[in-house]
């Protein structure tokens, strides 16, 4: 087998795993079950490897490299690929698919771009269908939710000298303003 073969082999045993029922384009039954990994869909930016539905909704793309790839420089092919869906299965959607995996079925990456700054970062599976189903049913993700709070805990002094009540509020006072974007990294 390909490096790349070995690759889509392990990264169908972790989907299956994970509760999906993968499935080849040209033979898609949408009934099979709630979380569907639909293998070489085509796009208008060219066939992505996997197009994972959710109750018979796209909700991510799984990028495939073979073992060794850096995965951090294929985060643009995937989200490239989630901006291409065509009409058929962009309706309903109000942007692009939120759930973006890049895999070689040893290292996997996840992002999720309705995070208010999305990044990648290291996962040990895909997430369950009934996951990405009850993360897209949320109006926010857990990264906007907690961007809005306010920080409105009073601090615990007690037992605290001046100086480290006084070094205590001046970092917090740090750190409330980089989260909400006032200093800049130099």
């Amino acid at each position: 087998m390909t490096p790349e073969e070995t690759a889509r082999q392990r990264i169908d045993a972790m989907l299956t795993a994970s509760g999906w029922i993968i499935q080849n384009y040209k033979a898609l039954n949408l009934s099979a079950g709630r979380g569907i990994a639909v293998r070489e869909v085509p796009l208008k930016t060219g066939p992505c490897d996997y197009l994972l539905l959710v109750d018979r909704k796209p909700v991510g793309i799984v990028e495939a490299k073979k073992k060794g790839t850096t995965l951090s420089t294929v985060a643009d092919q995937s989200a490239r690929y989630a901006a291409g869906l065509p009409d058929f299965l962009a309706a309903g959607l109000t942007g692009p698919l939120p759930f973006l995996y890049e895999s070689t079925g040893v290292e996997t990456f996840f992002r999720d771009d309705r995070d208010p700054e999305p990044r990648s970062r290291h996962v040990f599976s895909f997430h369950r269908p009934e996951t990405l189903a009850t993360w897209t049913a949320e109006p926010d993700t857990l990264r906007a939710r907690l961007a809005k709070m306010a920080f409105a805990h009073p601090l615990a002094t007690t037992g605290m000298r001046a100086c480290q009540i006084e070094a205590t509020r001046l970092r917090q006072s740090i750190l409330q303003r980089a989260f909400e974007g006032e200093l800049c990294d130099p």
